[in-house]
């Protein structure tokens, strides 16, 4: 049998209830129920539910309204489409504070036709006008300590509902009758402060009670005020920590209220001496104000009246993408006595948050927690590698029992040294916590080979431990910045992982603030290290690459709307900046952390020309620009940019490309970025490829690519016909590797090639992270070329599917999954004798092409399929 589809489950013998039509997941800007949009014209999703195969949408059906009893009177709509995703909202104009429900139905291909779909909402936010809430602080904030605010209230009716709308110059913790308010961390999260300041809306009618109520509130430093960036900056954002709050209390007799921030609010300290994003939190428990944010409290001579600021609300912008969230929790793996005599525990897992701690001990006891993330080649505690950040919990015991935890810091570590723990330490009460974006895991990639798992799983610890609100490069040290060229290195992988459309929406709308007025894109985003920090290849770039590979991933032409200017302004100043089409003015990272041998007397080192290397991103970027003038119509752009493409392709065969095709860099990264971006002649490719292939073969099957070559390094080998060479390197275990660090016992993505040595020793404490994502871009080729997921750009959010696996690398099976804006696509594959095997899922309401290898593709529609081919 050459080749066969087996169709598992013919539609004609279906039973009667499979014929059933139903939707799921409903979302509104890839939100659930969310509270505060802000958009004038938000877009509808939603997912279709269905056994019978080759099922196609053919019409929807839409109601919207302000009242469940009367759905449809804001705006009714019925339209023969195959649109399920971003479907834009065109009814009556939407008012601020105004709750609206939705629901939709579909017919199918098949005759069938849903139900109407379970009510969903979304809630508009408030315009700066809406706001009469006034920001309060302390008076003369000087101190490090947490500030606290409080407020007694009465309800004297019977409330129908309570909306919470709150932010702050710092990070706050808002509670209500003792209850917590809400289930995010670190909010209101790190934006470009100056221009966008993001407020959470809460439905708090649960935590409210007829007659007397209290809100109490704890701000912190964070990002705004506390030490971020480098050279030991403070106050960068500013140095005045400060609340606003705006509760909105409609009763069932109609009549509203409104309780905010004024001069009628208190303010005093609490327990937090010090609490700080690199250095941890200093937390002091014989100090705790008991029942402060409760009814009954009396307030003593330490409350304070409030400061009320004059500051303005324009800043002030709806939350669009996740909040951060506790996730997984981890009991101790190992308790350790080091060789120096430490008490340490190991958890088992490198992650990014903190230490819950039970314990009772006399008043005034100090515990010590210290966070690291590996032992030392001796099995000692070793923090040298987080330069400045001291990463540290401190406690201060009251003599009751008490579960402690951190507020307003979060640490990188697998290891925890104990200091001042009275008597024996209790394993059962240290219990480590994840927190990250609340983003959905969406993929899964299994295979054969138990360190390539590992390995899928250290790219996806990399990527909860980094995805912390922004896209940081590091977790730990005093750095944690929103480094761009990371970003853009890993975002494709990232996307496969999770659902990052919110997560990337919102950083977006930074990058697009912070941008020079010259188009240079800074270094970090939120920069926070000044105007002159930015304009790098490979950096810069993540302004052109994320909103088309958003647009590709979820089928988001709002992006490409919203970031066209941005693209356009970072592609203009590539050609100020450059001399007849040459971009070789200005400084670059180049291929960061490239492979480079110790005494390297032979010049083994792979260095890459950086002008090379910013040519290749100057036409990437160039061509992605162009892509988006396509997609939105701009004809005027798509002729100016196809000629400014063709000149910077043919500037760069000049100036770097003999006539024989050989670079005048000859490293693994100058061939990758020149093929991937298609920068050489149609001519010249093939041998360039083969140049390449045998580059890889000189370095005894190792990669010596940097950040900006490793992305793509495999995918062009497979692009030009050496999957096999892509495989030798994927699956190598020595240094300079994928897997190297694996066999090393690392838990995520590593910052270095060698982090840890062969002989157990540390590569630079300067610059070594053990939680480092960029490299983790390989698990992109993991979906694509392995397991053979693929998204068209023609088609682009999986509307159209490509599944083409391409088996290699001894390895016997591999299986993908992806969740996509559509529902489940499946890829999984297994070789058995001289057979493969291959099993796909197809969502309802798309195609795909399934190509085996050396087969023709062949079209399917939605379904579960089974398919064999020798090999």
């Amino acid at each position: 049998m050459q080749f066969a589809v087996l169709v598992l489950l013919s539609a004609t013998h279906l039973p009667v209830f499979a014929q059933k039509l139903a939707l799921y997941d409903l979302k509104v800007e890839y939100q659930d129920n969310p509270l505060n949009i802000e958009t004038p014209q938000p877009r509808l999703s939603w997912k279709l539910r269905t056994e019978v195969k080759n099922t196609m949408q053919t019409s929807y059906e839409i109601r919207v309204g302000t009242d469940l009893k009367n759905i449809g009177a804001n705006w009714k709509s019925l339209k023969s489409s195959d649109q399920s995703v971003h479907v834009l909202y065109e009814g009556a104009a939407l008012q601020p504070k105004t709750r609206y429900y939705w629901q939709v139905r579909v017919k199918d291909n098949h005759g069938n036709t849903s139900s109407w779909s379970e009510p969903k909402f979304w809630q508009m936010g408030l315009n700066s006008a809406e706001w009469t809430a006034k920001w309060i602080s302390a008076d003369q904030d000087t101190s490090r300590k947490s500030p606290l605010f409080r407020k007694q209230f009465n309800l004297g009716k019977t409330l129908k509902h309570a909306i919470a709308y709150i932010t702050a110059k710092g990070l706050y913790e808002a509670q209500i009758n003792g209850k917590k308010v809400g289930d995010s961390y670190f909010t209101p999260g790190w934006t470009s402060y100056a221009k966008r300041l993001q407020y959470q809306t809460y439905d708090i009618t649960g935590l409210l009670k007829k007659g007397d109520n209290a809100i109490g509130v704890t701000l912190g430093d964070g990002w705004y005020r506390g030490y971020i960036g480098f050279g030991n900056q403070r106050n960068f954002y500013g140095s005045t920590r400060a609340l606003l709050l705006q509760i909105e209390l409609t009763y069932t007799d109609g009549t509203k209220q409104t309780i905010q921030t004024d001069d009628s609010w208190k303010t005093s300290y609490g327990p937090i001496l010090s609490s700080d994003i690199y250095n941890g939190e200093y937390y002091d428990s014989t100090l705790e104000k008991n029942g402060w944010n409760s009814t009954g409290y009396t307030e003593d001579t330490s409350w304070k009246p409030v400061k009320v600021l004059n500051d303005g609300k324009n800043e002030l912008v709806g939350m669009v993408g996740p909040t951060v969230k506790k996730h997984e929790e981890f009991k101790v793996l190992k308790l350790i006595k080091t060789p120096k005599g430490e008490i340490v525990v190991d958890f088992g897992q490198n992650l990014v948050g903190w230490v819950k701690l039970k314990i009772k001990g006399a008043a005034g006891t100090k515990i010590l927690l210290s966070h690291a993330e590996v032992l030392d080649k001796a099995g000692n505690f070793y923090t040298e590698n987080l330069r400045r950040a001291k990463q540290q919990n401190t406690y201060i015991l009251n003599g009751t029992e008490q579960t402690l935890e951190p507020h307003f810091s979060f640490q990188g570590f697998r290891y925890v040294k104990i200091e001042g723990y009275p008597g024996q330490i209790d394993t059962a009460g240290l219990t480590a916590i994840a927190i990250y974006s609340a983003m959905q895991q969406t993929g899964s990639f299994v295979t054969s080979n138990k360190l390539l798992n590992q390995l899928q799983r250290n790219i996806q610890w990399g990527q909860k431990g980094n995805f912390v609100d922004v896209p940081t490069d590091c977790p730990q040290r005093d750095e944690r910045l929103g480094w761009t060229g990371d970003a853009q290195a890993f975002y494709r992988t990232a996307a496969y992982n999770m659902d990052v459309a919110g997560f990337f929406t919102k950083w977006l709308k930074d990058l697009k603030a912070d941008q020079q007025p010259n188009g240079s894109v800074p270094h970090v985003i939120p920069n926070v290290l000044g105007a002159g920090d930015g304009g790098s290849a490979g950096w810069a770039d993540v302004s052109t690459i994320i909103p088309w590979d958003m647009y590709v991933a979820y089928g988001d032409k709002r992006i490409l709307e919203e970031q066209y200017e941005s693209m356009k302004g970072w592609v203009n100043y590539m050609q100020e900046k450059s001399k007849n089409n040459l971009w070789n003015t200005t400084w670059h990272f180049g291929d960061w952390l490239f492979y480079t041998p110790d005494d390297d007397v032979d010049g083994r080192a792979a260095v890459t020309d950086k002008h090379l290397i910013a040519q290749t991103f100057y036409a990437h970027s160039t061509q992605l620009l162009l892509n988006a003038a396509t997609v939105l119509g701009k004809q005027d752009d798509i002729a100016k940019y196809t000629k400014l493409l063709a000149d910077v392709k043919a500037a760069f065969v000049g100036e770097y490309l003999t006539p024989n095709g050989r670079m005048v860099s000859g490293t693994q990264t100058a061939y990758v970025l020149a093929l991937q971006f298609d920068m050489l002649p149609e001519a010249l490719r093939a041998q360039a490829a083969e140049r390449l292939a045998k580059n890889v073969k000189d370095y005894g099957n190792h990669l010596t690519t940097g950040f900006l070559g490793t992305p793509y390094l495999c995918h062009v080998l497979s692009r030009f016909g050496y999957t096999d060479v892509a495989y030798d390197l994927l699956m190598q275990e020595s240094y300079p590797s994928w897997l190297y660090p694996v066999k090393m016992g690392a838990t995520t993505i590593w910052e270095r090639w060698d982090g840890i040595k062969p002989d157990g020793s540390f590569q630079n404490a300067g610059m070594n992270s053990y939680n480092h994502y960029a490299y983790g871009a390989i698990g992109d080729w993991m979906y694509r070329t392995m397991a053979g997921i693929n998204s068209e750009e023609a088609a682009p959010g999986y509307k159209k599917i490509t599944i083409k696996p391409q088996p290699g690398g001894k390895i016997e099976s591999a299986s993908a999954e992806l969740m996509t804006s559509y529902g489940l696509v499946k890829s999984a594959w297994k070789i058995e004798g001289d057979l493969l095997k291959l099993d796909v899922v197809i969502p309802p309401n798309t195609t795909a092409s399934v190509i085996l290898p050396g087969k023709q593709a062949q079209e399917f529609g939605s379904g579960s399929y089974h398919l064999e081919t020798k090999r």
